[in-house]
């Protein structure tokens, strides 16, 4: 398994977390997703063929921004 940590700014509120981690979990090969607003972190556990990219173009499709 891999984690995959990611900083992410846009997100205010419960409702935020929830459409995050709903997305990221319909990708194929993602066990598990937490997402918390107030830090701004969302870390994804996954198998190895999941892609921090593909991640990543899930959040900015939502209206969320990848902070680096």
């Amino acid at each position: 398994m891999k984690e995959t940590i990611i900083n992410v700014k846009g997100m205010v509120c419960g409702g935020c977390e929830n459409r995050v981690k709903n997305a990221l979990g319909e990708i194929e090969g993602v066990e598990k997703v937490e997402a918390d607003y107030k830090t701004g972190i969302v870390k994804v556990l996954s198998n190895n063929n999941v892609d921090k990219k593909t991640v990543e173009n899930v959040i900015e499709d939502l209206g969320f921004e990848i902070n680096s």
